[in-house]
């Protein structure tokens, strides 16, 4: 069976898996809604009006606004750019130096592999948490250098995940008769060992975003995140937290996207997850 039929029935796996498939349309609406976000919130991020106030939702203000006047749909919105995107940027960069680390260490094996290894090993016992605080207080606050920041410290289990996979597709017998046959090292790892090892790469970044976008929260609930007047879901939960006797929907409203978003991502991983490797999904 050829990888276009692999990928074929993994597609037909993946569609009848409901959960999945209802998760992947909440994503897409999530995704537009940031996108559009200047287009289809009522408001600016920045735009306040201290006369309102802190006014519950209403026909004018459909989820309510803060202490400041700021409608809070549009500071969702327009939090939704900020949160899926570190979610997807921190992971890209997380896949670019997980993966390059694995694929290395898991064909050359030997001394490379021990060395890069041991370095991973090393680096798992550093508290990267107060890696990204400090990077935070020496440089600045920039959203950029949050989403390098988180990218930087997710890599890790993933080289390990992409070593384990290139170490056990790479002695496969098909793979041992390829090499005992002369085939050179760049179509070996093009052509048998790099396709096999797409699906958990792909599973395993789709379930890295909802830990990204967690961890970006938690930076924000610190202050360590965006700054106002930008707002990010881990910022607007903040807010609400500190207010939440008083104007309860500040922390009902955002803390309820945030969570149906990362509920979404993970059923969406789960659901790619058995869909490349139904296996799985029958143990």
């Amino acid at each position: 069976m050829n990888n276009n039929s692999l990928w074929n029935d993994a597609l037909r796996r993946l569609i009848a898996n409901r959960a999945a498939v209802g998760s992947a349309c909440i994503l897409t609406v999530l995704i537009l809604a940031a996108i559009f976000a200047p287009w289809i919130a009522p408001h600016s991020y920045s735009y306040q009006n201290l006369d309102v106030g802190a006014t519950p939702p209403s026909g004018e203000f459909l989820l309510g606004t803060d202490t400041l006047g700021r409608d809070l749909l549009s500071r969702i919105l327009y939090g939704a750019r900020v949160s899926l995107l570190v979610g997807f940027v921190a992971t890209a960069v997380a896949l670019v130096i997980g993966v390059s680390w694995g694929i290395i260490a898991g064909y050359f094996g030997g001394r490379i592999d021990s060395v890069m290894m041991r370095i991973v090993d090393v680096l798992y016992g550093l508290p990267f948490i107060i890696f990204i605080i400090l990077l935070m207080v020496i440089f600045g606050r920039n959203i950029w250098l949050l989403f390098m920041a988180i990218g930087a410290v997710e890599w890790l289990t993933m080289a390990r995940i992409v070593r384990g996979q290139v170490i056990t597709v790479k002695n496969q017998e098909y793979v041992m008769a390829a090499q005992a046959m002369g085939v050179p090292n760049l179509r070996l790892f093009v052509k048998h060992i790099f396709p096999n090892i797409l699906g958990p790469i792909a599973v395993y970044a789709t379930l890295t975003i909802p830990q990204v976008m967690l961890l970006e929260a938690f930076l924000s609930f610190l202050g360590l995140g965006v700054q106002p007047p930008m707002s990010s879901w881990g910022t607007l939960i903040r807010y609400g937290v500190e207010s939440m006797e008083e104007y309860s929907w500040l922390l009902i409203y955002p803390g309820l996207t945030f969570t149906i978003t990362l509920f979404a991502l993970n059923f969406f991983g789960d659901g790619l997850r058995d869909a490349l490797d139904p296996k799985t999904s029958e143990d």
